[in-house]
């Protein structure tokens, strides 16, 4: 293992044991510091002390040659920057040469967000025919009722459910938590799932994660999104549905419904004000289009 190596691994268990970082997180940037070092090895430049701004620089523009997209060379510079960072509080470098690098814009897209009818008909797929369907009806239903993010959804335990009072609290990576209402239809799902289809599907009874797969261990994303695409197709939804479009639509809607913006910036867990404000961006950009296209529905 080359020294630069032996940095990058180094790093990554600080990232994990005193940073205490999400797992995902950590991976994507192992993932972008390995990629750096297959870089450099092939030239011959095998530690960090031999790194400046200006070769750096020649590895973005490579990852550029190589069709990268401005947010995954952004990515890489985030990357970058925490690694040299820790290697400057380290003190194993004397200089930080990611300092200059700048990253490049990336134009942020609109919300992909579903009409009432199609989350209607979407909602409406998983019956009560089987615990999975139990389980799937729960877990749509819920995605909705609050906007959590998947990830959030899929680390949920019962200790996170009050259901008496129709609200959840939703743990993040960074120690914080945030209570965000249900409505009564998803109290009502979650509380038959909960009365009937998990106990049948949980593998491990001491368990206390919500949503468990139907081999009764924790559900993956893939597992979801894979979810997410059959009841979709069941429903017969054209627009290309991602998990995370339950979660963009529940905002949409709320704002199109005159919510307090700050207040939806809360149950989402924005730390940005403007992620939230892009909701009233795409409102304000559907009404115009409404208006004036000749065939736009209103």
């Amino acid at each position: 293992m080359t020294g630069m190596r032996k940095e990058i691994e180094a790093f990554s268990e600080y990232l994990q044991n005193t940073r205490h970082m999400a797992r995902n997180t950590q991976l994507s940037y192992e993932r972008d510091l390995r990629k750096m070092a297959d870089y450099f090895e092939e030239k011959g430049i095998l530690y960090v002390s031999q790194l400046n701004t200006a070769v750096l620089e020649e590895y973005l523009e490579a990852l550029k040659g190589q069709g990268r997209k401005p947010s995954s060379i952004s990515r890489s510079i985030a990357s970058l920057k925490a690694f040299f960072q820790y290697l400057l509080q380290e003190k194993i470098i004397g200089e930080d040469p990611s300092m200059p690098l700048k990253a490049p814009k990336v134009e942020k897209k609109l919300p992909s967000v579903l009409k009432l009818e199609d989350v209607d008909r979407l909602l409406a797929q998983p019956g009560n025919r089987s615990d999975k369907e139990i389980r799937d009806k729960a877990m749509l239903e819920l995605l909705y009722a609050t906007g959590i993010r998947v990830s959030e959804l899929l680390a949920l335990r019962l200790t996170n459910l009050n259901l008496k009072n129709r609200f959840i609290t939703v743990p993040s990576s960074s120690g914080k938590e945030r209570v965000v209402p249900i409505t009564d239809q998803a109290k009502k799902y979650v509380t038959r799932y909960l009365d009937t289809a998990r106990p049948r599907m949980l593998e491990d009874r001491k368990s206390d994660i919500l949503f468990v797969n139907c081999s009764g261990k924790p559900m993956s994303r893939q597992g979801f999104w894979k979810l997410v695409k059959h009841y979709a197709s069941l429903a017969g939804i054209e627009a290309d549905i991602t998990p995370n479009s339950l979660r963009h639509t529940f905002a949409a809607h709320l704002v199109k419904s005159g919510a307090n913006l700050r207040a939806v910036q809360e149950m989402m867990g924005h730390s940005d004000f403007s992620s939230t404000q892009r909701y009233t961006k795409l409102e304000s950009v559907k009404k115009e289009y409404e208006k004036a296209h000749p065939r736009a529905e209103g």
